[in-house]
């Protein structure tokens, strides 16, 4: 059973994932819809926390790092 820090991090980083999925879906952006659906699933495949909140930080700060548009 995942303790209360892992439930925390998936929750934060499922809703970062869903609010840049649907942000990059509307307006038409690649980046935010790639980071989104990283955000939402990449927790299941890692089992270090500390690994897993340094991705996600990554992961949230990747749209406004690339400001790549069509």
């Amino acid at each position: 059973m995942p303790s209360t820090t892992w439930i925390f991090v998936y929750l934060l980083t499922g809703s970062f994932g869903m609010g840049y999925f649907i942000y990059g879906k509307k307006t038409g952006k690649p980046i935010p819809m790639i980071a989104g659906v990283l955000l939402s699933f990449y927790v299941y495949f890692i089992t270090a926390l500390w690994l897993a909140i340094v991705i996600g930080v990554l992961l949230i700060a990747l749209p406004f790092i690339i400001k790549w548009e069509f």
